[in-house]
């Protein structure tokens, strides 16, 4: 197809027209339509490469839409919570599925405190970490583990899950979103994910089987050694799951001890010490991180994070200037499918309540467009609107220097994967 009166980011001057099929064939000022060649007009509009999602669950995030959301912004206690299992459906596998519990709602919940409040069908609670899991008793029966002491289990835990039925109907309708915001790939980070999800229009790629989720209770430093060493053997490269301090340390431990291999990351860093961002640079890892959870559950990590500790929190510009190799997602669905908003959430780092948390890990907004630029095999080095890049764009319905003022999802108009339409607005 051909764009024409397109806007390029950091093109000082003049439109150009764009020919594209799976990679961008031509550039120029003036191109002549070839016979039957779709024109898009993009009528003075930006035109970037199409946004890669770094690090989302595409099942979890296709299933989140028909979920009961349990979080503290739909229930204060116990009660509410018991309101809100009390008027919910079933899906059509018998089950219902619930996330982003947090116990701020109703304390720990395990399967007894869940069989008080939920009903007596199978019925599975997801932590807003996402690492978790809780399974009232009529769940734990239906995955045959009925005398289960707590119901609680790991999400990294296939052998539990593997028995759940998959929604894959519920993929298209996760996938028209991403195209909405002008996603043209996505990076699944889900542990032992083997299969493509169907009806999912957007380049895929899998961390699996290099993706690995650690919990303060159960640090092995010898294991996750081991663990890489053997990732690299076979020449696939680690994504380790850090949250904490303490995971992210340990992770570092192991990495200077196996080497690092083009393409380790560091997912989510949440929680980045000041002696830790030198020794990243130094590995030369990547760190792929959501800054959206300032925008989404600020307010929680100022009540619930040491003050001394908050500067730690969703670090960005710290590790930027460091040098440290860094790529923004959303982690969808545990944080808003949005990557728009997550980039405002790394200019202004605004919590709910508007208090600006860490304010000294702010970005300038181009930055934090391009930090959704990157490829799935080097999520740190943003892509250009070129000849010979995939024909992956995303047309906007504004220049330049509005896209970049305002970071909206509003202004996408287009968005093309491999030449191919896939949303207009």
């Amino acid at each position: 197809m051909l764009i024409q009166r397109a806007n390029l980011l950091g093109r000082a001057m003049g439109t150009v027209d764009i020919r594209v099929g799976d990679t961008i064939e031509e550039i120029g000022p003036s191109l002549a339509a070839r016979r039957g060649e779709p024109v898009l007009d993009a009528a003075l509009g930006a035109v970037i490469p199409g946004l890669h999602d770094h690090h989302v669950h595409v099942y979890s995030a296709a299933a989140e839409h028909n979920s009961l959301r349990v979080g503290p912004d739909q229930a204060r206690d116990t009660d509410e919570l018991r309101k809100l299992f009390a008027g919910a459906v079933p899906g059509a596998d018998g089950w219902i599925r619930a996330v982003g519990y947090h116990e701020q709602v109703a304390g720990p919940l395990d399967r007894d405190r869940l069989d008080a409040v939920a009903p007596a069908v199978p019925v599975r609670v997801q932590h807003r970490s996402g690492v978790l899991w809780t399974l009232n008793s009529a769940g734990l029966a239906a995955i045959g583990r009925p005398d289960h002491p707590d119901g609680i289990l790991r999400s990294a835990d296939p052998t539990w899950a593997e028995v759940l039925p998959r929604r894959d109907a519920e993929i298209g309708s996760y996938a028209e979103r991403l195209a909405r915001y002008g996603v043209t790939a996505v990076t699944d980070a889900t542990p032992d994910l083997s299969e493509r999800p169907r009806g999912l229009p957007q380049r895929l790629h899998m961390l699996a089987p290099g993706k690995k989720i650690l919990h303060d209770d159960a640090l092995d430093l010898d294991g996750l050694v081991t663990w890489i060493g053997e990732r690299h053997a076979e020449d696939v490269p680690v994504a380790v799951h850090c949250v904490t301090a303490a995971q992210l340390v340990v992770t570092m431990a192991a990495l200077r001890t196996t080497g690092v291999l083009p393409g380790d990351r560091i997912e989510h860093a949440a929680m980045v010490p000041d002696d830790c961002v030198g020794d990243l640079a130094e590995l030369g890892v990547t760190v792929v991180t959501q800054p959206n959870f300032v925008a989404e559950r600020g307010d929680t990590y100022r009540r619930d994070v040491d003050a001394a500790d908050h500067h730690q929190l969703w670090r960005v510009a710290t590790l930027l200037t460091a040098g440290v190799r860094v790529a923004l997602s959303t982690d969808a669905p545990f944080g808003d499918a949005d990557p728009w908003a997550a980039m405002r959430a790394a200019v202004h780092r605004r919590t709910p309540q508007g208090f600006v948390l860490n304010p000294d890990e702010r970005i300038p907004a181009h930055t934090a467009l391009e930090l959704f630029f990157g490829t799935a095999q080097d999520p740190a080095r943003p892509r250009r609107v070129q000849v010979g890049q995939p024909g992956d764009l995303c047309v906007l319905a504004a220049p330049p220097r509005q896209v970049v003022r305002t970071l909206d999802a509003d202004l996408v108009a287009a968005t093309i994967i491999g030449g191919t339409v896939v949303f207009s607005r």
